[in-house]
């Protein structure tokens, strides 16, 4: 019997980011489920984490990427013994000091006014230029940009007010609670999220760490077979 996975998504993704993954995994061994987190009533941590409960079988691996990584970390903690194993490209247990999340809050409050009153293409160039996504080859650019036309900038705004990791409690002191097996990614060119993932692989007990040669923040694009591989592991 196929194994259930669920995908989430980062910020201004769909379920569309995992295509290339679901084309890399292994015919029959993996059901995947791919979310829209938009879809979540309500679109909070906890909303999240009851679409995956409401969308899934009783036992799933859990894959998640960026700010789909801290939802399934969320998702895990709310639901762990229903999560096989857990897959986190990518992504942190949020930001644990107080200020520096308060100023991210703020930032980011800042970021949803702006992107509510502009087009989505407008959103689309002052997000390319991030320095998280400097090196990123054009092509990644392309597809990424065409993903995020299938978002409204109303549907990014709300997304950052509830879901950014301003707004998200930090989970680092909880990630004991984990038992099932963890295999964590981040890209050799992505050093804040290797060094979060290195973090994250000290703080779980039953975890492993990958850092992939070459790539940067968007491992789903530019290295879906490493994603494929870690399924299962543990």
């Amino acid at each position: 019997m196929a194994t259930p996975v669920v995908f989430l998504h980062g910020f201004a993704g769909t379920p569309h980011h995992w295509d290339r993954v679901l084309a890399s995994l292994a015919p029959g061994r993996f059901e995947p489920i791919a979310l829209d987190i938009g879809a979540a009533e309500p679109l909070t941590p906890d909303g999240v984490a009851a679409l995956v409960a409401a969308r899934t079988p009783e036992r799933f691996i859990l894959a998640g990427y960026s700010m789909g990584g801290r939802l399934a970390l969320h998702t895990a903690l709310t639901f762990a013994d229903r999560v096989a194993q857990l897959v986190l490209v990518s992504t942190s247990a949020g930001i644990d000091d107080r200020a520096a999340r308060a100023a991210r809050r703020a930032a980011d409050d800042t970021l949803a006014a702006s992107i509510e009153q502009g087009s989505i293409e407008s959103f689309i160039e002052r997000w390319r230029a991030l320095s998280l996504f400097a090196g990123d080859p054009d092509w990644v650019q392309e597809e990424v940009a065409l993903e995020e036309r299938r978002c409204t900038p109303s549907l990014l705004a709300q997304s950052l007010r509830t879901l950014g990791p301003g707004a998200m409690e930090p989970m680092w002191g909880r990630l004991g609670e984990l038992s099932m097996p963890a295999a964590i990614l981040a890209g050799e060119r992505d050093s804040s999220y290797v060094a979060a993932g290195r973090r994250l692989a000290a703080a779980i007990a039953d975890a492993t760490l990958t850092v992939v040669p070459r790539v940067g923040h968007r491992l789903a694009l530019e290295a879906p077979v490493a994603i494929a591989e870690a399924l299962g592991r543990g």
